[in-house]
């Protein structure tokens, strides 16, 4: 499969608000049982990238979006800040193809530039092929809570991952280090 990776924009929220949607209503990442609006994930999209988060787009060749990728705060504290939560969604048709990984590469690659220290994935229904592609990645598992959510009839659990980003925690961030506007 080709496809490229690039910035998202405003003009992919609704491609991305359909991906989503089959992943609210089909899968397990996500614990929201109803799908958000056109105009909530727009919303979401201008909160997380007005703070200076990075929002990107795998897209085909023909222009077919095949699926987004954001990091957010994981918390809002300050002390946070320097940690990430990543987000990875995908169009059915480009699951198992490698998309997720791309997607998950480059978004560690743009958070390490913008100087976070660690990113966490909080895997919703602690599905095999998140956590495959997440230890591809290089995260490590970092906790599991069991029955945390309950959706399609069934208890969910959640596992935690985790990977440190640039020097991670091997030296101390400096005021200069800040992370853009984010925390």
């Amino acid at each position: 499969m080709s496809f490229v990776i690039r910035t998202a924009a405003l003009g992919d929220i609704a491609a991305f608000t359909e991906i989503y949607r089959e992943s609210v209503l089909n899968g397990v990442a996500s614990y929201e049982i109803d799908p958000p609006t056109l105009d909530e994930m727009e919303a979401r999209f201008t909160a997380i990238t007005g703070k200076g988060y990075p929002y990107i787009v795998a897209v085909e060749q023909t222009g077919l979006i095949l699926g987004y990728a954001y990091a957010s705060a994981f918390r809002t504290r300050p002390a946070y800040r320097w940690l990430v939560e990543d987000s990875v969604y995908l169009a059915p048709e480009a699951r198992g193809k490698g998309v997720g990984k791309a997607l998950l590469a480059e978004l560690i690659r743009r958070c390490t530039d913008l100087g976070f220290r660690q990113m966490v994935a909080v895997i919703g229904g602690a599905h095999p092929a998140s956590i495959a592609v997440h230890s591809a990645a290089g995260f490590a598992h970092s906790g599991r809570m069991t029955a945390t959510g309950f959706k399609h009839g069934r208890w969910l659990d959640t596992v935690f991952m985790q990977r440190a980003l640039g020097d991670g925690a091997e030296t101390e961030p400096s005021v200069t280090d800040y992370p853009g506007t984010m925390g």
